[in-house]
């Protein structure tokens, strides 16, 4: 397995816990404004990250053209 490949691997693994952290955060809205914040904010790192990985496989892709 290539990096490009572990890298879309984990990009995928990640897209799908940060589908949930947000389905949590709007879950909990109405019942527990605490933990949908919380949620939130994880979301909100998970997102980081996932546009982090989007600009390094742009960038080995780049390099490979």
């Amino acid at each position: 397995m290539n990096r490009s490949d572990e890298i879309k691997t984990h990009q995928d693994q990640l897209n799908k816990r940060y589908k949930t952290l947000v389905e949590q955060a709007y879950n909990f809205r109405q019942t527990d404004s605490a933990l949908s914040d919380i949620s939130e904010y994880k979301a909100i790192k998970l997102l980081n990250k996932l546009n982090r990985l989007k600009y390094l496989s742009r960038e080995q892709y780049q390099s490979a053209v």
